[in-house]
C-alpha cells in the first residue's frame, strides 16, 4: 500500500508520497485540503508512460538526481575528480517531526547523504526548507550546486514576479511570463545585492500566489523549469563559485533556509504570512520588540562635515522635536574627512571630537535620547593605518590588481584574527561608550579573491561576529545597510532589527520601493526617513508633509540638518513624530495590505480587519473629474467610524469628507464592495485615515 506523508498549515497543505528506497516525490502543495484527503494511488500507476522514455516513470522528488533519469536541474552537482558525478538515491527514510518532515537520504555508490527539512507552520502557512548534504566516502567531493530546496509550482502558474534595480534604486518590480523555456536569476556579488535579491512570487492563472524568499545574504540562484507533466520545479539555493565547496570526508554542507508560502489570497496574503514569520525568527533585546524609537542620522545632513559643538546643538533641536534616538554616522574616526581614507583605523578624531565620542553620547543620553554609531567592519581603505599593518588580512585575488570600490577594499573575515580584532574594537567602543544602536554598513561588492573563493564564508564569519556582539552585548540592535538595500533578507535578520531600504530619500521613489520591501519583511524592520528637499539622489523637491507621510509607516527618521529648518518646519516635523508614536503600535503590528486605486493614487493599509490605518498616496496628477473610490476588500459588514488624520489642506471638499474629520459612520460592506470616497489632493500628497469597527 502507498504511503503518503502531509502537512497541514492553517490555509495550505503539502503532500508527499513515500517511495520504498527514494526520495519522496511532490504530490500536491497549495489550498489546505480536508486531512483525510490524499491521492487515489501511487502517482506511476495514475499515469501511463509516454512514448520515447525510461521503461520507470521519473517524477519530481525532494531531491530530485541526474542519476536516477532526472533530465531537469538536478538538486545536487558534486563529483570526485570527475567520479561519482550522477548521484541517486539508494535509500531512504522519512519522519514526521511535530509539524515538520525529515527526509534522510543516501547514495551509497556514491558515498553520500543527504537530509531535507521540510517545516510548515500551521500558524503562519510559511514552509521552511533546508538541506544538508554529508560526504561518507574516502575521497573529496566538490560540490558545485546544492538545492536548499526543490519546490513544485502547478501547471497554471502564468508570470514570476521578481526584483531588479541598483544603488538608490532597490526593489524594481518585474514581471515575466513562465514559457517552456528556463527562467533563472543568478546573484554572484558576493553579497544580497541591489539588482537580483533571492525572492520569487509566482502567480497562477487563478490568481494564486506561492511565494519564497532565501534566508542569505550571499550568492544565490533562483530558477524554475517547466517539467513534462506541466507543472515548473522551483529551485533556489547559493551561487557556488569554481572550487568554493570541497568536502571532506565526514564533511557537512549545509543550505540556507528557503521561506516559502502559499496564498489564495495574492500577493497581500503571502506577504501577511511572510511577515509572521519572520516576526517569528527575529530576536530582540529583552525577548521582545519595543516601540521603535524615531531616530535622526546625521549622514545626509552632515556627511562628514560634524564635529562636537555642531552635534552638540544637532543633539540638542533633535530632542526638542522629540526624536527618541541619535545616530552618528560617518566621518567621526581618526583621519575620516572624506570616503578615501581611515576605514579600519576605529579611533575618534581628535580634530572632531578633542575628548573623544564620551562628552557627546553622555550628552545625547543626557537629553533622553539613545546614542547610535555608524560602523562598516568589513570594509578597509588601502590608505588606512589597518592596511599598512595588516596588509595580508585584505581579500585580494592571488596574481591580480587590487579593485577597490567606494575607494576600499574587503577584509578577509574568514581569518580568524580579523574577525578577533573585528570583535575586540566593536565590543571597546561598546564597552566604552553607552552605545544602544549600531548602523552596520557594507559599501561595496566582493569580487574573486584568495587561492580559493571565500564567498559563503565571508557571509558565515559576518554572521559569526555579529551573534557574538549579539550573546555579550544583548541590549544593543544593529541595522542592516550595504549602500542602502544591499543586504536586505531574512538570513542577516536573525542578527540585526532594521535594515536601511535605500540611500535614495526621494519620497516618490520611496513609495515604489517601500512597497516591495513590504512584501517581504514587516514594516517595523524597514528604516524610512524624512530626508532633505531637494533630495541628495534625484535633485527633485517634495513638501515636508509628503516626506513625513510616505516615511511614517517604517521605522520612521530624520536624515537632515534640522537646524537648517524654518520655525514653520520645524513645528510641522514636531508634529509628524508626535503623530507617529502616536499610531506606530498600529503601523508595526497586525496585518499589512497594499492596493491601487487607479488615477495615481496608491494605498496601504495596516493593523486588523477592526481597526485599521489607511495611508492613501497620490503620485500624480488626477485625469479624472472626481477622486477614485478606494475599496478595502479586509473590512468586515458592520458600522465603521472613518476619521481623516492628517491636516493636509484641499482646495475642493464635500460635507461627508468634511464629516471624516471627527469620525464618520460607514458601512464596512460598503466600503469592501464600493469604496471609501476620498478626498480631492494633489499630486505628491498624503492622506492618512483610521477605520475602526463599531
Amino acid at each position: 500500500m502507498t504511503k503518503f506523508q502531509a502537512l497541514h498549515g492553517r490555509a495550505s497543505s503539502l503532500v508527499l508520497e513515500v517511495v520504498p528506497g527514494g526520495a519522496p516525490l511532490w504530490r500536491y502543495w497549495g489550498l489546505r485540503l480536508p486531512e483525510e484527503a490524499l491521492p487515489e494511488a501511487a502517482l506511476a500507476a495514475t499515469r501511463p508512460l509516454p512514448t520515447f522514455a525510461l521503461d520507470k516513470d521519473v517524477a519530481l522528488s525532494v531531491f530530485p538526481l541526474l542519476g536516477e533519469g532526472w533530465f531537469a536541474q538536478s538538486a545536487l552537482l558534486a563529483h570526485r575528480t570527475g567520479k561519482d558525478w550522477a548521484q541517486a538515491v539508494t535509500a531512504a527514510d522519512v519522519k514526521c517531526e511535530g509539524d515538520a518532515l525529515v527526509v534522510r537520504l543516501a547514495d551509497s555508490a556514491s558515498a553520500l547523504e543527504a537530509v531535507v527539512r521540510l517545516a510548515l507552520d500551521p500558524e503562519t502557512d510559511v514552509l521552511t526548507v533546508s538541506t544538508q548534504l554529508t560526504n561518507t566516502g574516502t575521497g573529496a567531493l566538490d560540490v558545485q550546486w546544492l538545492a536548499a530546496a526543490s519546490l513544485p509550482l502547478p501547471p497554471d502558474t502564468r508570470r514570476m514576479h521578481f526584483y531588479n534595480g541598483r544603488h538608490q534604486a532597490e526593489f524594481g518590480p518585474q514581471v515575466q511570463e513562465l514559457t517552456r523555456s528556463l527562467w533563472r536569476r543568478e546573484n554572484r556579488r558576493g553579497l544580497t545585492s541591489h539588482d537580483a535579491p533571492p525572492t520569487g512570487f509566482a502567480e497562477t492563472a487563478e490568481g494564486h500566489v506561492y511565494a519564497a524568499h532565501l534566508a542569505w545574504s550571499g550568492n544565490s540562484v533562483q530558477q524554475a523549469e517547466w517539467l513534462d507533466d506541466g507543472r515548473y520545479l522551483w529551485q533556489f539555493g547559493e551561487w557556488l563559485a569554481p572550487g568554493e565547496v570541497r568536502l571532506e570526508p565526514g564533511e557537512t554542507l549545509e543550505t540556507p533556509e528557503l521561506i516559502a508560502t502559499f496564498s489564495s489570497d495574492g500577493r497581500n496574503g503571502a506577504m501577511q504570512n511572510f511577515h509572521a514569520a519572520i516576526r517569528k525568527r527575529m530576536t530582540w533585546p529583552g525577548g521582545r520588540m519595543r516601540p521603535r524609537p524615531v531616530q535622526i542620522n546625521t549622514w545626509e545632513g552632515f556627511y562628514f562635515n560634524h564635529d562636537m559643538a555642531g552635534m552638540t546643538a544637532v543633539a540638542d533641536e533633535a530632542a526638542r522635536l522629540g526624536i527618541e534616538r541619535f545616530v552618528l554616522d560617518d566621518g567621526w574616526f581618526e583621519g575620516r574627512g572624506n570616503d578615501k581614507a581611515a576605514l579600519g583605523d576605529w579611533t575618534p578624531d581628535r580634530k572632531k571630537y578633542p575628548d573623544g565620542l564620551g562628552p557627546l553620547a553622555a550628552h545625547v543620553t543626557g537629553l533622553g535620547m539613545e546614542f547610535g554609531l555608524w560602523v562598516e567592519p568589513e570594509m578597509i581603505n588601502p590608505d588606512s593605518d589597518l592596511a599598512r599593518a595588516h596588509p595580508e588580512w585584505i581579500l585580494t585575488g592571488v596574481a591580480r590588481p587590487a579593485l577597490t570600490g567606494r575607494n576600499q577594499m574587503v577584509l578577509d573575515l574568514t581569518q580568524p584574527g580579523v574577525t578577533d580584532y573585528l570583535y575586540g574594537v566593536l565590543a571597546g567602543l561598546l564597552k566604552s561608550l553607552p552605545i544602544s544602536y549600531l548602523k552596520w554598513d557594507h559599501n561595496r561588492e566582493i569580487v574573486a579573491g584568495g587561492p580559493r573563493a571565500v564567498y559563503r564564508r565571508q557571509v558565515q564569519a559576518t554572521y559569526g561576529l555579529m551573534a557574538r556582539l549579539r550573546a555579550d552585548f544583548p541590549e544593543v540592535e544593529i541595522e542592516a545597510c550595504a549602500a542602502g538595500g544591499g543586504r536586505i533578507d531574512a538570513g542577516i535578520l536573525q542578527y540585526t532589527h532594521r535594515f536601511w531600504t535605500s540611500d535614495s530619500l526621494d519620497a516618490v521613489q520611496r513609495i515604489a520601493m517601500q512597497r516591495e520591501f513590504l512584501r517581504v519583511f514587516p514594516p517595523e524592520a524597514m528604516g524610512s526617513h524624512i530626508g532633505t528637499a531637494p533630495a541628495h539622489s534625484t535633485r527633485r523637491r517634495q513638501s515636508l508633509d509628503f516626506r513625513a507621510g510616505v516615511a511614517l509607516a517604517g521605522h520612521f527618521g530624520v536624515e537632515l540638518d534640522p537646524m537648517k529648518l524654518d520655525a514653520k518646519d520645524k513645528a510641522r516635523l514636531a508634529d509628524w513624530i508626535a503623530e507617529h508614536k502616536a499610531l506606530r503600535d498600529r503601523l508595526h503590528s497586525g496585518r499589512v495590505w497594499l492596493g491601487e486605486a487607479g488615477d495615481g493614487v496608491l494605498w496601504q493599509a495596516h493593523g486588523d480587519a477592526r481597526d485599521l490605518i489607511l495611508l492613501l498616496y497620490r503620485v500624480e496628477p488626477t485625469t479624472q473629474r472626481h477622486m477614485p473610490l478606494v475599496r478595502l476588500p479586509m473590512l468586515e459588514d458592520g458600522a465603521y467610524s472613518v476619521t481623516r488624520l492628517d491636516s493636509t489642506r484641499t482646495n475642493h471638499t464635500a460635507p461627508f469628507i468634511e464629516a471624516m474629520k471627527d469620525g464618520a459612520e460607514v458601512s464596512g460592506a460598503w466600503l469592501r464592495q464600493s469604496g471609501l470616497t476620498m478626498p480631492t489632493i494633489a499630486a505628491e500628497t498624503v492622506a492618512i485615515f483610521r477605520l475602526v469597527a463599531k
